[in-house]
């Protein structure tokens, strides 16, 4: 019962540790306070972004094979995204 428990920040930074992911960039606007990270292994690249320094909260946005948004709402989105991405490797 404990995988299901945690925010997304968490289980996504989980995952992304046991994958091997760089952090390539990291940029927080003055104004607005909003952070965003940057992260790459091979060819897939995802963003984080959070407001008000509130990680807990952040929202994850990668890309699919096509170049298209996918706005991850669990780490399966993330996870499915990721793993055809890099079948696409030859």
């Amino acid at each position: 019962m404990d995988n299901f428990r945690g925010s997304l920040h968490a289980k996504v930074h989980k995952w992304m540790d046991a994958i091997g992911f760089r952090l390539n960039a990291s940029q927080t606007s003055g104004k607005s306070k909003v952070t965003t990270n940057h992260y790459f292994f091979e060819t897939f690249n995802f963003f984080e972004k959070w407001k008000d320094n509130d990680p807990a909260k952040a929202k994850f946005l990668c890309f699919d094979t096509y170049g298209e948004k996918v706005s991850v709402k669990t780490l399966l989105d993330l996870q499915a995204a990721f793993f055809e991405n890099i079948s696409q490797l030859k």
